[in-house]
């Protein structure tokens, strides 16, 4: 590895950080002994100029912004950019990229920094206005700060749908403790992928995290500019990580938040994934023994745990509301697992379905964290195409039936669901790519954030990201939980991000976690506190 992490900043600064992935990396290491190994290919940077348009970059037509204010966001713009369906084939089908953009009003502008909320097949758009109010107001101001629908999302054209209804309750449980279920569930993911094919043959080898950075590239030469700036949640630094070994070069700041491990791309990822969210279960399940006198589940977190899996079997048998059956109860709790701020919420549903025997509060968490709205299909669709396109899944059953058991055994909160969310990979006709190495000498510059108890991307991960890319800075906040933490409201995470961005120097750093929330008195209400609830509403689960 580059920069071995005991070689690089003060003791004082690496304490914490050693400490945590000693313990992180074996589970890393653990999970990547379980799956198909995926040989990985070079990804050479393409091009050397760093003008716009220089070197291999495709030439782009110049945007063409218009006014699409809103409320919140008054100076929001919007435009469509057209890229090459095939990059390697430029002169053939166009497809059309949705773009928004804050402008920026500084007398000297930094250039444009590009945002991404991750997924994949999360949509951008939305997020250029929240950074760009979120950030301080001289920063901001000095950067042109654009969303943009990835390839297949949203409103970029054409976009991806595969299956309407694909998550309506209530589903097959989703741990096959017998044959029935598990062929249920295996019907429902072969269905899926050939739904897929079916209906987008023509566009699935192109949906992929490669074809993603390179048309970004195309948005830098379509928007005039020598580098571009980005800043990418989850998946999105992933995305970013492939752009900055693309081109080098052409980056001018670039952010990564809660930070996806490139080796595991992406069934050693998922496994790792459900150990981590096993974990963040339990932390959510102790919080709640902390508060037995309002929630009156049992002051010792392994009674709190027990009667979840009870209200589970429970539900298994006799779904809530007609809605809520097992599946739909994990998808429910899931998201508390990326933010702790709805774990209020979370516990108010437990509590009164599992004491005072009322399925509404726990039906009304459904449909607010868990249920999906037909619109979603498109996130989900994308998710899937890229996942399963990127990289090589196993095709034989059976591996994925071993792995899931042994992955169950350790971690049964989310490990059968996880594995269903991403089984259609297992039946997917387009080939698989060969994850590139991202490992990149040639950066000047970068800056990482990262929670130590993220269960959506695991620690090890950021300092596996850390040390392949030369110059990265690793800011940890120590003891945090939440997916997406910059912007969410700590102090100390946020002046770091801003200094970075207007000087572009960064060091290792550590910053103390938020405080956990506090219990609420409503199921509604989502404690602000700790200023994460805008952000994790942009950001989605899953990606």
């Amino acid at each position: 590895m580059l920069d071995p992490l005991n070689t690089r900043g003060s003791k004082k600064e690496r304490g914490p950080l050693k400490n945590r992935a000693a313990v992180l990396l074996s589970i890393a290491t653990v999970a990547a002994a379980l799956a198909t190994p995926v040989t990985a290919a070079p990804l050479a940077p393409a091009g050397t100029g760093s003008g716009s348009g220089s070197g291999s970059g495709p030439a782009a037509a110049p945007l063409r912004w218009t006014g699409c204010a809103t409320t919140r966001y008054p100076s929001l713009q919007c435009a469509s950019l057209k890229v090459p369906l095939d990059h390697d084939n430029p002169g053939g089908r166009q497809i059309a990229l949705a773009l928004t953009r804050v402008p920026h009003t500084a007398a000297k502008s930094q250039g444009p920094l590009l945002v991404n909320p991750g997924g994949p097949g999360g949509s951008g758009r939305a997020l250029a206005g929240f950074v760009a109010s979120a950030l301080p107001k001289d920063v901001a101001a000095a950067y042109d700060v654009i969303g943009f629908d990835p390839r297949g999302v949203g409103k970029s054209e054409p976009a991806l749908d595969c299956a309407t209804g694909y998550f309506a309750p209530v589903r097959p449980d989703s741990v096959p403790t017998d044959g029935r279920a598990e062929r249920a569930n295996l019907d429902r993911v072969r269905s899926f992928a050939e739904s897929c094919q079916s209906k987008h043959a023509d566009v699935l080898p192109y949906i992929d995290t490669v074809s993603a950075a390179r048309d970004m590239e195309t948005l830098r030469t379509a928007l005039g500019a020598a580098k571009l700036s980005y800043f990418g949640y989850s998946y999105g630094t992933y995305l970013g990580a492939v752009y900055a070994k693309l081109h080098p070069d052409r980056l001018h700041r670039l952010v990564l938040d809660s930070v996806v491990d490139p080796g595991g791309v992406w069934y050693e990822d998922n496994l790792a994934q459900d150990r981590a969210f096993d974990a963040r279960h339990k932390a959510f399940l102790a919080w709640v023994a902390r508060y037995d006198e309002k929630y009156r589940l049992g002051g010792d977190p392994a009674e709190v745990e027990r009667r979840w899996y009870e209200m589970r079997e429970a539900l298994r048998d006799a779904p809530a509301g007609g809605k809520v059956g097992a599946a739909e109860l994990e998808d429910t709790f899931m998201p508390g697992g990326y933010y702790d701020g709805y774990w209020p919420s979370l516990a108010e549903a437990f509590s009164a379905y599992a004491v005072a025997k009322d399925e509404k509060p726990l039906v009304a968490a459904y449909e607010r964290f868990g249920a999906v709205e037909p619109a979603a299909g498109n996130g989900y669709s994308v998710y899937t195409a890229v996942q399963c396109r990127d990289s090589a899944w196993p095709k034989d059953w059976d591996t994925w039936r071993a792995d899931m058991w042994r992955t169950h055994a350790e971690a049964p909160f989310m490990t059968w669901n996880n594995a269903w969310y991403n089984a259609p990979c297992a039946f997917w006709k387009t080939d698989a790519l060969a994850a590139p190495d991202v490992t990149n000498t040639a950066l000047s510059s970068a800056l990482l954030f990262q929670a130590t108890e993220d269960a959506a991307t695991p620690f090890a991960g950021a300092l596996s990201m850390r040390d392949k890319l030369k110059g990265a800075a690793l800011v940890v906040e120590e003891g945090g939980g939440n997916h997406g933490i910059a912007l969410s409201g700590n102090k100390c995470l946020d002046e770091k991000l801003a200094a970075y961005l207007r000087s572009g120097k960064a060091s290792d750093a550590t910053c103390p976690a938020q405080p956990a929330p506090k219990p609420t008195a409503a199921t509604r209400a989502i404690p602000r506190s700790a200023g994460g609830a805008a952000l994790h509403g942009l950001l989605g689960f899953r990606g």
